[in-house]
Parts: C-alpha cells; structure tokens; sequence
C-alpha cells in the first residue's frame, strides 16, 4: 500500500533552505512570493497489515524530528478487487 508522509518545520523554525529558495526565485525575477517553507516527502510501499499506528510510530521515531517538524500521513485508498 503506497503511503506518503509529509515533514514540514513548525512555525518559529528558522528554513535556511526556504529562504535560499525564495532568494533564488527573486533573483530569477518571479515575483509575488511572499515566503517559502521547505520540507519533504517520503514515500513508503508498505504491506496491507501495517497498520495507521505503525506508520506513525515509524514517523516519531526515525522519519521526523518531532522537536522541530511536523508530520502528515496520507494513505491510498485500497481498490476493491471483483
């Protein structure tokens, strides 16, 4: 089952990265960008048994820094099979 997680910083968290992004958009003339938050996306092919508990102890143990980042887990639906 494919499932993604979704890290982002919590507000306050200082984005290096987002900031360098946003510098190079502006230098690049794109204008109307007020702020750009950097972050990332794991994608993860998991059997049909892991369960929704699992895959948030997988995202608070190893996959996030939950001191400083903030998680969301979307999960494709299954196909009903005829």
């Amino acid at each position: 089952m494919k499932t993604r997680v979704y890290i982002t910083l919590k507000k306050g968290v200082l984005d290096p990265q987002g900031k360098a992004i946003h510098h190079a958009l502006e230098g690049l003339g794109f204008a109307g960008v007020n702020d750009v938050r950097a972050g990332k996306l794991i994608e993860l092919d998991l059997a049909p048994d892991v369960d929704d508990e699992a895959v948030e102890s997988m995202c608070r143990k190893l996959l996030a820094n939950t001191v400083i980042e903030n998680f969301r887990i979307e999960r494709e639906a299954r196909e009903a099979t005829l």
